[in-house]
């Protein structure tokens, strides 16, 4: 798993027919332990109802397929869980 913030939305009215139903958001990975943005924003499916803003838990590869409920959809990240809070032993979070 990996953590990310969601950044955006994502819409579109004609798409592959296994992704209706499906919310698409913008995420950007970030560095757990800094909090600085790592790497380019990704796309990923949500499973949740996640929201902008949000820290969120996402799955790439098959592990976003399974985690979708078909390894037939053609998604390669999925988000699985809303972060409410977490600890690092040793490290100051602002």
């Amino acid at each position: 798993m990996k953590v990310a913030r969601v950044i955006g939305n994502i819409w579109a009215t004609r798409k592959e027919q296994k992704l209706s139903g499906f919310t698409l958001l913008i995420l950007q990975r970030i560095n757990i332990t800094t909090g600085e943005d790592d790497g380019a924003p990704i796309v990923a499916a949500d499973m949740i109802g996640a929201g902008c803003g949000e820290m969120v838990l996402f799955v790439g590869g098959s592990s976003a397929r399974s985690a979708a409920g078909d390894m037939s959809l053609p998604v390669d990240a999925t988000v699985v869980a809303i972060v409410d809070n977490f600890e690092l032993p040793g490290c100051k979070r602002e």
